[in-house]
């Protein structure tokens, strides 16, 4: 067999070891932060540290942790996405489904007038003036309505389902089914990997996002944890530059921070990026599968 020769077992050789090139390249940066986040903030000051602590500690998380705001606001984006994932996901396979209609009136229209936004948009100021007129200001909708549907993720749900043999659909319309049981009975579970690959999106772009609340949210109760967390880093890059000036300028100070903004900063990516980690296995054996065949059409 070919999978026997030489050339193969050498192709193999060469393959593993480029891929642990690529292993190690991108699992080590992450590692490092971790290591940096674990560690004794003044003892990260010095340099040296790789991928374990030399002085391990979770004052740089207690540190995070100790702003009363931050609970407040991990409640408020964990319910952003779950609402706002759910939501989207809902939005944009109906739209896809519907948009997958041969028969659909008007579908060119339709398609053209969602391709225009996606390269043209009005800008910072009319978007604020626009929820301002929608009520959206200091609104929880604020999270959850202005990104509800994406044409990008539309398309790619729509060319999955068109993957789907009609014959199905025909089918199910002889023995008297409506849309609606097509939907719900033939089209949703067939798009199972698709809808999973695009829940990753959603709800990764959900968790991530802090200009909305930036730009169109001023009440605390409505802070949502990448927005505090900000705040934090910005806050204790502050201090340290109070800190700076008053020892340039001779003066006393007993300030005492428990954490750099630097092993601060680690801690933040810790926190952000741990429940995408922990999520992403549940949906990888879809990720694949699903934006191969929803990207291409046949």
């Amino acid at each position: 067999m070919k999978y026997n020769t030489r050339g193969y077992r050498v192709f193999t050789v060469f393959n593993y070891l480029i891929m642990l090139v690529v292993i190690i390249v991108m699992v080590f940066p992450y590692l490092n932060v971790v290591a940096k986040a674990l560690n004794e903030s003044k003892d990260t000051v010095l340099g040296g540290i790789t991928v374990y602590p030399r002085k391990p500690t979770l004052q740089n998380f207690k540190a995070l942790f100790s702003d009363k705001q931050l609970l407040k606001s991990a409640v408020n984006t964990l319910i952003r996405v779950v609402i706002g994932t759910i939501f989207s996901l809902t939005v944009q396979f109906l739209a896809a489904y519907a948009l997958s209609q041969r028969n659909l009136v008007g579908k060119n229209w339709f398609l053209l007038f969602f391709i225009i936004p996606m390269f043209f948009n009005g800008g910072l100021i009319p978007q604020y003036l626009l929820y301002s007129h929608l009520g959206l200001l200091n609104n929880f909708l604020v999270y959850l309505l202005p990104g509800a549907f994406s044409f990008f993720n539309a398309v790619i749900i729509r060319t999955y389902i068109h993957t789907i043999p009609g014959s199905l659909s025909e089918s199910a319309k002889l023995d008297g089914a409506n849309h609606l049981q097509i939907l719900t009975n033939i089209t949703l579970p067939l798009c199972v990997p698709i809808l999973a690959t695009v829940t990753l999106w959603v709800a990764v772009g959900h968790w991530n996002d802090w200009t909305t609340t930036l730009y169109f949210v001023t009440k605390p109760d409505l802070y949502t944890l990448q927005y505090v967390l900000m705040q934090v880093i910005r806050e204790t890059d502050r201090i340290i530059k109070m800190i700076q000036y008053a020892l340039q300028e001779g003066l006393d100070t007993d300030m005492n921070l428990p954490t750099t903004p630097e092993a601060l900063r680690a801690a933040q990516i810790v926190v952000v990026t741990l429940p995408i980690i922990l999520l992403y296995p549940f949906l990888q054996r879809y990720f694949i599968h699903g934006i191969t065949i929803g990207a291409v059409k046949e």
